[in-house]
């Protein structure tokens, strides 16, 4: 009786030790895998390019805003893309201050183009607040829109 637990434990040994001893591939280790993720393109690249260039002076690299002093001593508190006000203004109305300007921010309609604005948009909707969904775009009053004589 010795002998045939000896025996089945080293075989059960012998069958166990070969599994032991090879390496686990996970599917992160899969090149197929990297160049999946190599192959996708980050849609945001162009815009996070134009954010770091144009905005990221006074708006800050994670679009936080706060105190800034320009070039010309002028002090401005830039608002955060990230909360409060920006997360309360349609997509509209982040077009038309980035064309037009005010409040202390430089017009960019000549020095960016409508593609290049409307995916800076797009951009801040994603990465500053969270894909959160813009509210809806305000209803025109046909009566502002008539001139009183």
């Amino acid at each position: 009786m010795n002998v045939r637990r000896l025996v089945l434990l080293a075989l059960s040994l012998a069958l166990l030790t070969p599994a032991c001893n090879k390496t686990s591939r996970s599917t992160n280790s899969d090149p197929r895998s990297a160049s999946n993720a190599a192959a996708t393109p980050d849609e945001f690249a162009d815009a996070r390019a134009t954010f770091v260039k144009n905005c990221k002076t006074c708006h800050g690299e994670q679009g936080n805003g706060g105190p800034v002093k320009l070039e010309d001593g002028t002090k401005l508190k830039v608002p955060s893309l990230r909360e409060g006000h920006a997360l309360r203004h349609p997509d509209s109305d982040f077009l038309k201050q980035i064309n037009k300007g005010g409040d202390g921010m430089p017009a960019f309609k000549d020095k960016l183009a409508p593609p290049q604005i409307n995916d800076l948009v797009r951009f801040i909707r994603h990465d500053f607040q969270g894909g959160a969904t813009p509210p809806p775009e305000r209803m025109r009053s046909p009566m502002k829109d008539m001139k009183m004589k």
